[in-house]
Formats: C-alpha cells, structure tokens, sequence
C-alpha cells in the first residue's frame, strides 16, 4: 500500500492496543513503526539493477520470520528505557507485533505482492484483491484516527479505533469476495473461449473495487477482459493481444527473464521495439501501457543478445484512462452486432 496509507494502519492498530492514556502517543508511534518495513526502498536507490530495485523490495523487512524479532528488540529497547512501555509492558509488546506485521500483511493483498517468507525462494504473496492506493481503505483509517486524537482518552476514541480497524478488515475481506465474484464471471467466459485451463489473474482497476480487470495466458499471447460490478450482467468479453513467445522463448534461460518470471508469475508479454526485446508486467496496467517494462536483449542478426536490463518509462496517460475508467464502472458496453448474432 503506499506510505499514506500505512501512516494511518499503523496509528489505528496502535491506538486501539495501547491504554487510553498513551493513546495520542501510540498513533503517532503506530505511525512511524507501520512504516519501517519500507526503509528497504532507501538502499534500494543506490542499486545499478533496475531488477534489484524491483524484486528486493518487500523482502527482507518484510519477512513474517524477522519482523517479529525487531518487534521484540524494539519493545525490549524501549521497555528498559522505562516510560509508556514500562508502564504497561504487555500493552505495548502487541503493540509493536501487530503495528509492524500489518505492513507485510496489508502488502499482500496488492498485486505487486509481498515476499512474506523471505528468506525462503517462494514468489511474492499476491493476492491481487485491492489497488496499491484505495482512497476507501485509507479514509477509514483516517477517520478513526482523527476521531481518537480529539476524544484523547474518552471512551469515544477507543469504539472509533475499534469500529475503523474492524470496518478496514471488513473491506479487505470484500475485495476477496468481489474477486471472486469477478473471476466466476471470468471462468464461464474463458471456457466458452476454449481456454478453461488458461492461467489467468485478476485485479481491481486504480483506486476502487468496483472494476476488475482480468488476464489470462495463451499460447499466442494473452486475452484482456474488464468487469464492472455495478453495471455488468451479461457474458465477460475478452479481447486477444498478441506476444513475442518465440523470442521470450529464445532468452527463457536468462537471469534476468528468469527472475522476472519468478517475480510476475508468467504473466509477461514479449515484443520487438527499435531492435530490442522488451518484456512487460501484464499484471500491473492496461494495455498498451504497463509499469514495469524492461529491455533484456538486442537483435543481432536473426538471434538475441543478452544486454544490460534497462527499465523503460511508463508512458500512461493517467487523465484520460481515469476518465474512461470511471465512466466504464458506471456503463457495460454494448455488446458487438457479430457477437450479439453468435
């Protein structure tokens, strides 16, 4: 989730642990121990490999094997300090368990994902069921913070802290459902489609739940279909993209196509651009413009040159897809007269 967001977990889940008396102090310490999994992006801008940037984010700080030790030590350190934390030991212990295992926990359910059992070789833990900024989750959040800073130690703090954490679980478990929802739909389609075994992902569009996009892997490419909760009734549409799978083929055995593998699960398109082989993250953008785009090899001749990986700029045009996705949650295309005849 991005660093606002977190700002307002962490103080919501300290506020509602700590004593009512430390409760100010607790939102603004939630705050900063929410988001020190995160540190790991400030070594990260001295890397040379845009690879490393990408695939060492959400390791090692935030392993569900090494964030519980920090807890400890931090809890340790500040307990023989003396103060808050010595006054009410216990408290604060889950405290700093809780605040800091949020982060990896929230961070799961992006599609970027979350190596959780870092350091074990497993892929990132991604769900897919909530965008990497929703404006809905943080509100909540905020809210029940904002009400626990004014009601300082009074009873109405503590229901707001509980009611804001409780109603930010709750959401999450209804992204899991509308997933659901979306990929039921999607199954009937891709079966009629002749791909009932094709690999396939889902995921809300930016900064909402009501529309879905889905992707599923095919021998030739790749087929993209939306899905809007509020006005889709009838059958999902998907529509083909093409990709360059004899080329991504013929650089399989590369580091770097290996590691991207690993990181997007296969879900990558391959295609030829002034001589060079770029592979894109299908999971996160809209055709044609995805974030992750990278160059991995050069033509020369009729073969490919393994050649220094170069991350490519998005070139999204934000004001304009917005625009299309807020009208498209609102409004189910009509359906093709061919399609319709068929």
């Amino acid at each position: 989730m991005d660093s606002i967001t977190h700002l307002f977990l962490g103080g919501a889940i300290a506020a509602a642990i700590a004593p009512a008396q430390h409760r100010r102090a607790a939102l603004m310490a939630g705050a900063l121990i929410n988001s020190l999994p995160d540190v790991d992006v400030l070594p990260l801008l001295l890397a040379d490999d845009p690879l490393d940037r990408l695939l060492w984010h959400r390791g090692l700080t935030h392993s569900v094997f090494l964030l519980p030790l920090l807890g400890w030590a931090l809890w340790a350190f500040f307990k023989r300090r003396g103060g808050r934390v010595a006054q009410f030991p216990r408290r604060w212990f889950w405290l700093f368990q809780a605040t800091l295992l949020a982060h990896p926990l929230v961070d799961a359910f992006t599609t970027y994902g979350t190596q959780l059992f870092w350091p074990l070789p497993l892929p990132p833990v991604a769900l897919s069921s909530i965008f990497i900024i929703d404006p809905v989750f943080t509100l909540i959040l905020m809210a029940a913070c904002l009400f626990a800073w004014f009601a300082r130690e009074r009873p109405l703090g503590s229901r707001a802290l509980h009611v804001g954490v409780s109603t930010a679980a709750l959401y999450l478990a209804l992204s899991l459902g509308a997933k659901w929802q979306v990929e039921r739909a999607a199954d009937h389609a891709l079966v009629a489609m002749g791909l009932p075994d094709a690999p396939r992902m889902s995921a809300p569009m930016p900064f909402n739940l009501l529309l879905w996009r889905v992707v599923a892997m095919t021998p030739e490419g790749f087929v993209e279909g939306q899905r809007s909760l509020v006005a889709d009734r009838g059958e999902m549409r998907f529509a083909r993209f093409q990709s360059d799978v004899q080329a991504l083929a013929a650089v399989g055995d590369y580091r770097a196509v290996q590691r991207l593998a690993w990181f997007n699960r296969g879900f990558m398109k391959a295609h030829e651009h002034d001589g060079q082989l770029v592979l894109s993250d299908i999971r996160m953008g809209l055709e044609p413009d995805y974030s992750f785009r990278f160059v991995v090899a050069a033509r020369q001749a009729q073969a490919w040159r393994e050649v220094p990986v170069q991350q490519l700029r998005w070139p999204w045009e934000a004001s304009g897809r917005l625009k299309d996705m807020w009208r498209r949650i609102w409004r189910e295309p009509a359906v093709p007269r061919r399609a319709a005849a068929e």
